[in-house]
């Protein structure tokens, strides 16, 4: 028997569905407290345009600049968790935690694309 696990991701601000890799997972903190929420480009382009000018006057005070991967440059971060349930769904072994890995993100951009 064949099965088949699809992802569908969704606009947290709207409620649209994400198709084709436009969008992406924004991830930020507020008052010490981690946040994350899927957006459509549309929508990540007004959430950067609004924190811009506050990010401009911030002093940076930890964390890592984020730098481009081969995995992911064409479309933005992808969704771990999606990924990871491809992968499962796929017979792909991957850890519950770490870094997924590169070749596995490409495939299952691939697949969903």
């Amino acid at each position: 028997m064949a099965q088949r696990t699809q992802i569908v991701l969704i606009d947290d601000l709207d409620g649209t569905e994400i198709k084709n890799g436009d969008g992406q997972s924004v991830t930020f903190t507020w008052s010490g407290v981690d946040y994350s929420i899927d957006l459509r480009k549309a929508n990540a382009d007004k959430f950067e345009k609004a924190i811009g000018p506050y990010l401009e006057k911030a002093q940076r005070v930890g964390g890592r600049r984020s730098r481009p991967s081969a995995a992911s440059s064409s479309s933005g971060p992808v969704d771990t968790k999606a990924v990871r349930a491809w992968a499962a769904s796929n017979g792909i072994e991957l850890s519950s935690r770490g870094r997924v890995p590169a070749d596995v993100i490409e495939k299952y951009k691939a697949a969903v694309n």
